[in-house]
């Protein structure tokens, strides 16, 4: 099951960052078809949150196809958006270079700045 987690600093609405991490989970075979998304009341006891904000989250994700809820027994996944150990590789290489970046001395801020502007700095390249 997804454990989400908020992110204050990030800018973020709080049922975006729940959509997202779903639909991160999705894309990396994290959660699968029938899989079900934890309750609201749940979501709301681990992470402090508007139980509103977490039924906005899911009703984007039910508008958009990804998971559909049944009443009285709960929200459950209906599509993913990869397969399960597509991007293993990938996976492997980046668990690599934040293990040269730790040694390097980098701290979790430190490795998160890098990695955005970089990725940034690469997607504006392409465009």
């Amino acid at each position: 099951m997804i454990e989400f987690h908020l992110d204050a600093r990030s800018g973020v609405a709080p049922y975006m960052q729940l959509i997202q991490q779903v639909r991160h989970a999705l894309r990396l075979g994290v959660l699968k078809e029938g899989d079900k998304l934890p309750t609201v009341k749940e979501v709301v006891a681990r992470i402090a949150i508007n139980p509103n904000t977490v039924s906005k989250a899911y009703r984007e994700l039910e508008y958009a196809g990804l998971v559909a809820a049944r009443p009285g027994v709960g929200t459950f996944v209906t599509k993913t958006l990869g397969s399960p150990g597509e991007h293993e590789p990938l996976r492997h290489s980046l668990q690599r270079w934040l293990g040269e970046a730790r040694e390097a001395g980098l701290d979790n801020e430190s490795i998160e700045a890098l990695f955005l502007s970089t990725f940034r700095d690469f997607s504006e390249a392409r465009a």
